[in-house]
């Protein structure tokens, strides 16, 4: 037991508690055969990442399954790591080398490797210290890394072992390729932004015609890859050229002409295009309809030899502009409109992707995801929100073998190997370490390893048993309990680690699945750096505490809902723990101020006693019930308004009389009762907002000081103490005591004048209660009496079916008061005298703007309320 400041003051608590934590080791799992275990493996982010409001919602509530399942006596542990990010960090270390005037070319492999771990070790993991200020109980000893040695060679194992399976293969197939980073990039990194832009229509001659077909572009630059020309076959206006032959333009190529009803006769001019080297839905189309891919883009976004000889080298903008403007010359050009469209962008290299024709690494997806698919359908993993297994189902029913090669030098290269000499072209052995000599000509020399590494996801689909450095620990800990995450990344990653786990480990990833929703701005605005509405979540912690933020962050955030957030908010977390901590030093005050020993006990022999002890078991059995149900918003609501309304604003209220009182053995059973509720109340907030329980936990009682609310035990759900009457009347006293005081206030009564109420009932049973209605009410004498006639002058109201008085004669100056009401209600018929004057004048309505309108009415109803009340409490009067 110890002193505790007069203000809570987050700054000088937070550092201190969590490096107590650490040092002592509170946040490490072991095995322990005796408990059950409980584990999440934390969504590795980023090694080039910065903590942001997003991280902040998704590893608070990690943080609070980890902490309530250790409450509750499991064995938990939660593996922190970081993924080596090969875009993310390429292009940083990329940047840091051309600001020297240096390109990754110019060093080699080997030198720029050096550079990237060097810059990994200097500026990665940043993240990770930064998860340490929202007090994440990670077992920190065990950070893991994707590139780590050991996690390294079991990616390279699988990818061999896949192969061997005959299920990763080369291929020849259109991908999302960034011009920046000279990559392939996955759908998850490919952003789609709103541009203005132009719609292009041009005319392609129809062969041994004086026709044409007029189509309409976004791209005409790719005009030179088009192979064919569809038109939808009901299309009456233009099924007539089905069939038939158009030229293009500049090549005198020869397109067919196509029937297929992905040409909408709606849209543009009804005749589509179609470059299969070029655009996902012609690729579909030229696949289709046997179509020839002509690629006409470089790798670098400039045109390559298959166009006319002036286009060759142009960059593709430039190559656009002089298209338009040579099919203009030619008259060829029917008209521009302006167009606003969806462009896909490079969120790495900021710049618009090209869809280019490409050899890579594939991974066969057909039957790798039946397993996947089963388990969600036998409920083995259940989706929280439960509406997403719609999409899983969806993305898996019609899944596409996954690309997994990127054409970068940080991450994992793949084990494959080929020989240089002649006839060996063909061959690619995939081996763990170089092979000595060639598979098929024998020699040792002309042998070099494929340039390319392994797609990110294609490391961290292993997370989840990849962590574990020994197998004892895999068995032990292995399936985890929850994975918490965002939709977005339900097919890159969720989905894929299920595939895994079911492919190496014949089970499951994890029990649970819980999407949060998107952190927005209050405008709607998903938060972002770019928009500049996403404030710095150690700004916060700084200025309100990292639990303030945490209990903002988890309040306001319904099950897979989006949260509308701002820093202002977080006032809500910082009134409440103001509210806990005062209430901690009240019980601490009057303990030290009591002479003999508290001992922390329930008590249930005052009404009030049995109340406070249901309500507490009412709010053990909701948080765990929506802790269970993955509604950590609900379960923290019912923690909030048991600490903020049942026991702060009522049963401390109550306890005053009793410590107020000489009653020695009173004032000891309710600080008992008190303190042995607070605990219980700590343990179900720690894990919402730990710094602060912790503080106080150790303050309200004498502990060694490497004790920790961590270690101790939250206590199950007690039926026995539940008291439903004890609950029903103090919902009646709660009324009687708010209409006591409303009647107070209508009337000017001070709180230091004591009143008198009249029950018009013979049910005595909440005569138990008389003591807590007269402190709390300042009430003077309470009478029972069922044949009871309203007296005189007396303010009346019913609570419950049970009429109640409150006699005023001599309480209140009937004179003064008339003359003071009547005095308000000229008052208020003067304006609104003014306001019906202004609204009955033609000029003022007809030129007021309609807010100020709207405005003026709700002033005039709100004060015609007021006048009828104020008539009311004259006619009380007499």
């Amino acid at each position: 037991m110890s002193e505790i400041n007069t203000a809570y003051d987050p700054k000088n608590i937070e550092t201190k508690l969590y490096k107590k934590w650490t040092d002592n080791g509170f946040f490490k799992g072991k095995i322990n055969k005796d408990k059950e275990p409980y584990a999440i493996v934390i969504p590795p982010p980023n090694v080039t990442g910065i903590l942001h409001i997003g991280h902040v919602l998704n590893n608070t509530i990690q943080d609070i399954y980890i902490r309530w399942n250790k409450l509750k006596g499991k064995e938990t542990i939660w593996i922190p790591g970081t993924d080596h990010a090969s875009i993310a960090t390429e292009n940083k270390v990329v940047q840091k080398l051309a600001d020297q005037g240096i390109k990754k070319e110019d060093i080699g492999r080997e030198k720029f490797l050096e550079e990237a771990q060097k810059w990994k070790d200097e500026h990665g993991g940043i993240i990770i210290e930064q998860l340490k200020k929202i007090g994440c109980a990670c077992d920190w000893e065990r950070e893991r890394f994707t590139m780590d040695e050991m996690y390294s060679e079991r990616v390279i194992d699988t990818f061999i072992d896949l192969h061997k399976k005959g299920l990763i293969y080369k291929g020849y197939r259109l991908v999302n390729w960034c011009p920046v980073s000279q990559s392939v990039i996955s759908d998850e990194e490919v952003l789609f932004e709103e541009k203005n832009g132009k719609l292009w229509y041009f005319n392609y001659p129809i062969k041994d015609s004086d026709e044409h077909v007029t189509i309409a572009t976004t791209r005409p630059e790719t005009m030179f890859g088009d192979t064919a020309i569809a038109i939808h076959p009901e299309n009456e206006k233009l099924n007539h050229l089905i069939g038939k032959t158009a030229i293009l333009p500049f090549m005198d190529r020869e397109l067919p002409i196509i029937a297929d009803e992905y040409a909408d006769p709606e849209k543009g001019t009804g005749a589509v295009k179609i470059t299969p080297a070029h655009d996902p839905n012609d690729n579909r189309l030229g696949k289709k309809h046997n179509l020839k891919m002509i690629t006409v883009i470089n790798k670098d976004a400039t045109m390559n030899n298959q166009v006319p000889e002036e286009f060759i080298g142009l960059d593709r903008y430039v190559a656009r502009k002089l298209v338009v403007k040579k099919l203009t010359e030619m008259g060829l050009v029917e008209k521009i409109q302006d167009h606003v469209h969806q462009v896909s962008i490079s969120e790495r290299g900021k710049v618009p992707i090209e869809y280019l024709m490409s050899e890579q690494w594939y991974l066969g997806m057909d039957e790798l995801v039946k397993p996947a698919i089963e388990v969600v359908k036998q409920g083995k993993i259940k989706f929280h929100p439960g509406r997403w297994e719609k999409t899983y189902y969806n993305w898996l029913d019609n899944i596409q073998d996954w690309c997994i090669s990127r054409q970068l030098w940080w991450g994992h290269r793949i084990p494959a190997y080929y020989c240089s000499n002649p006839g060996c072209n063909e061959v690619i052995m995939v081996e763990k370490d170089q092979p000595a000599v060639c598979s098929k000509c024998g020699k040792s020399d002309g042998i070099y390893q494929d340039n390319d590494v392994l797609d990110t996801w294609a490391s961290s689909w292993l997370w989840p048993f990849g962590v574990h450095t020994n197998k004892e620990e895999e068995e032990y800990f292995y399936p985890t309990n929850l994975l918490v995450t965002a939709p977005d990344i339900i097919f890159f990653w969720v989905a894929r680690m299920i595939i895994a786990g079911m492919e190496y480990k014949n089970e499951i990833p994890f029990h649970d699945v819980y999407f949060h929703g998107v952190v927005r701005d209050e405008k709607g605005r998903r938060m972002s750096k770019s928009l500049g509405n996403s404030p710095d979540p150690l700004d916060i912690i700084d200025e309100y505490g990292a639990d303030a933020l945490r209990f903002t962050m988890v309040r306001l955030t319904p099950t897979g809902n989006d949260i509308q957030f701002s820093k202002e908010k977080c006032d809500l977390g910082r009134n409440f723990a103001n509210k806990v901590w005062n209430a901690s030093r009240f019980l601490l005050m009057h303990r030290e101020q009591f002479s003999g020993q508290i001992e922390q006990k329930i008590h249930l022999d005052q009404p009030e006693d049995r109340w406070i002890n249901s309500r507490l078991q009412q709010t053990i059995q909701i948080t765990e019930n929506k802790i269970k149900e993955f509604q950590p918003n609900e379960a923290v609501k019912a923690v909030y308004e048991f600490l903020w309304n049942d026991l702060c604003d009522w049963y401390i209220e109550m306890a005053k009389s009793r410590l107020q009182s000489d009653d020695n053995e009173a004032k000891k059973a309710v600080l008992e009762n008190a303190f042995y509720v607070f605990d219980i109340a700590l343990k179900l907030l720690h894990p919402f907002m730990p710094f602060i329980t912790e503080e106080l936990w150790m303050s309200i009682e004498t502990r060694d000081e490497n004790d920790s609310i961590m270690l101790s035990s939250l206590p199950d759900f007690d039926k026995s103490l539940i008291s439903q009457e004890a609950e029903d009347l103090m919902e009646i006293i709660k009324d009687i005591i708010g209409k006591v005081r409303n009647v107070r206030a209508e009337n000017n009564i001070p709180m230091s004048k004591e009143l008198n109420i009249i029950l018009k009932s013979d049910d005595t049973s909440l005569s138990q209660f008389s003591s807590v209605i007269k402190h709390l009410g300042k009430i003077g004498e309470i009478t029972f009496d069922p044949n009871v006639e309203a007296p005189k002058l007396a303010s009346s109201f019913v609570v419950s079916g049970t009429e109640i008085f409150i006699p005023l004669e001599g309480i209140i100056d009937i004179g003064a008061e008339k003359e003071k009401i009547n005095k308000e209600i000229k008052r208020l018929e003067g304006i609104n005298f003014g306001i019906n004057k202004k609204l009955g004048n033609e000029k003022f309505v007809s030129n007021a703007p309609e807010q100020v309108i709207t405005k003026e009415k709700d002033k005039l109803t709100t004060n015609l309320d007021a006048i009828e009340k104020l008539k009311k409490s004259l006619e009380n009067l007499g």
